[in-house]
């Protein structure tokens, strides 16, 4: 398995601080979305763990995973833009 890094980090806000992460590969992803997860259980949150399991697999290109990852954190209202 590879750690499917992305072209660019995606700035998302955790914890109940909000403090900032910057998430750079699937891997971290992963890491992110299996925790403590905002909105664990919805279709993006599922699709974007799919999508970031699959690049690191090599299955699917990292900026794949990442706009995926994207689309949860938006809808987790966790994403910094």
């Amino acid at each position: 398995m590879t750690q499917g890094w992305f072209s660019r980090p995606v700035a998302v806000s955790v914890g109940i601080a909000g403090s900032i992460r910057h998430i750079s590969s699937a891997q971290q992803a992963v890491e992110l979305l299996t925790g403590q997860w905002r909105d664990a259980g919805s279709a993006q949150h599922g699709s974007a763990l799919r999508a970031c399991r699959r690049a690191m697999s090599g299955d699917l290109p990292a900026d794949a995973a990442m706009d995926a990852f994207v689309g949860a954190a938006r809808e987790a209202h966790v994403l910094v833009e």
